[in-house]
């Protein structure tokens, strides 16, 4: 048992030594890491812009937070691993999160928890709302940070177009218990070029997987197109987003092309029946999963695509039964053979879906607010600390270790540091751990 007294605690004897703690090592942190994102953040410009998306109608005289101050106490603290309103009670006066949220007077707390929460809960200004946010300002400044993340105008992307379930516990504006997640949740749509975010766009569950998608992809292309007009851009994604409009849209503009998955079906089947039966006899033959690609144009029975296109399938046998996967496409089959279309291009959108579990490792899936307004800038801070915490594996991390690794793997190496730290008129000095086993890494970045 531990004995308590005057000087601190005495635990129990290790290998005959008495070990003793106390609380008097004076202002610590355990997050002197967090200065890498402050340096990622001077390189995006990100949170100025993203506090600029906030129209502030206090009284100036009286206000003791400002906007950017709060606005990146709260990303920081989520790229940091604070996912609760109720930590910033205790990380409002770490000196640390002080400097980082930009506080001229590292002797006075940041803003309380009901201050962020005013701030959260956004909705039309009233008595006690009067910080309110414009949505269409933060996408916009999605697209800016990834078209600003390169040096020229690239030849070709890919914008990857996926949603996911947002489990809800309580009864919050626009619950919808959605049938295959077997759950209450929100259903958002995401989009993605590589591992950057352009989109993180807050939905009803009681939706098709496509609805809503055409107007964002119709948003961020005509964004992209204002710096980058010859730049070929492809949509990815899967049977979800095989819908004639998205499809029929694209098919009229020129430079943008898609490649969707597509729903089994009996018709598809009877389609390639003899690709089938030709990867079963090579898998007799080898007993080993036998793949065998073919190509044809398609229309609808029931009229649903406006016209005919191209269809690869993969006609796949494996252990015990067959396993066909089709997809249509808009791109001609001299750039595209069909093996490459599907192999090259269409599987590599399954990266996506670590990108989204990132968004959970940032607590996107933080939606407990009653109103989906509030629970949508929930969403966007989230995505905001997804951006930077990106940037800087984008910017700083690319020639080390920590390259691909994910946000929470960048959390527990680089911004978990304990450090002693000074605070004098001209200067806040961190003295960090030196058992800290990545010191050659940090350096590196």
């Amino acid at each position: 048992m531990t004995e308590c007294s005057r000087s601190g605690f005495t635990f129990a004897a290790h290998f005959s030594r008495r070990v003793e703690a106390s609380f008097e090592g004076g202002a610590m942190t355990s997050d002197a890491g967090g200065l890498l994102l402050r340096e990622a953040d001077r390189r995006l410009n990100l949170l100025g812009r993203l506090a600029a998306c906030f129209v502030d109608g206090r009284n100036r005289d009286l206000v003791k937070h400002p906007v950017r101050e709060m606005v990146a106490q709260r990303v920081y603290g989520l790229a940091l691993g604070y996912e609760d309103l109720n930590d910033h009670e205790q990380l409002r006066k770490d000196p640390v999160m002080q400097v980082l949220a930009g506080s001229a007077e590292t002797d006075k707390p940041l803003a309380g928890k009901s201050t962020l929460n005013r701030l959260e809960r956004g909705g039309a200004p009233d008595r006690y709302r009067k910080i309110v946010c414009r949505p269409e300002a933060m996408d916009q400044l999605l697209v800016d940070v990834f078209v600003e993340s390169f040096d020229a105008p690239p030849a070709e992307i890919v914008l990857d177009l996926d949603t996911t379930d947002l489990e809800l516990h309580g009864r919050q504006e626009g619950r919808f218990f959605h049938g295959y997640y077997d759950e209450y949740c929100y259903l958002p749509l995401y989009i993605f070029c590589g591992d950057q975010l352009l989109c993180a766009r807050l939905r009803q569950a009681n939706i098709d997987a496509s609805a809503g998608s055409l107007a964002e992809v119709e948003r961020i292309v005509g964004q992209i197109r204002l710096r980058w007009p010859e730049t070929r851009i492809i949509l990815r994604g899967d049977s979800g987003f095989c819908r004639d409009e998205l499809m029929d849209w694209c098919e009229r503009r020129q430079g943008v092309h898609y490649v969707f998955g597509m729903a089994r079906n009996e018709r598809l089947r009877r389609i390639i029946a003899g690709s089938l039966a030709e990867a079963a006899v090579s898998y007799r033959q080898t007993l080993r999963p036998a793949r065998v690609f073919t190509e044809f144009q398609h229309t609808t029975t029931t009229g649903s695509w406006s016209r005919s296109r191209r269809v690869v399938a993969k006609a796949e046998h494996i252990e015990g039964k067959q396993n066909p996967r089709y997809v249509v496409t808009s791109l001609p089959g001299e750039q595209w053979p069909a093996q490459s279309l599907y192999e090259d291009l269409y599987c590599a959108r399954g990266d996506m879906e670590n990108r989204i579990k990132e968004q959970y490792q940032l607590f996107a899936g933080r939606v407990s607010a009653e109103t989906m307004r509030a629970n949508q800038l929930r969403l966007y801070l989230s995505a905001m600390a997804y951006v930077l915490v990106n940037g800087l594996r984008r910017l700083g991390l690319k020639a080390t270790e920590l390259a691909r690794a994910e946000a929470a793997t960048i959390r527990t190496r680089l911004f978990k540091i304990g450090a002693l730290v000074q605070v004098s008129v001209r200067r806040v000095r961190l003295s960090m751990a030196s058992s800290y086993p990545w010191q050659t890494l940090f350096a590196q970045v």
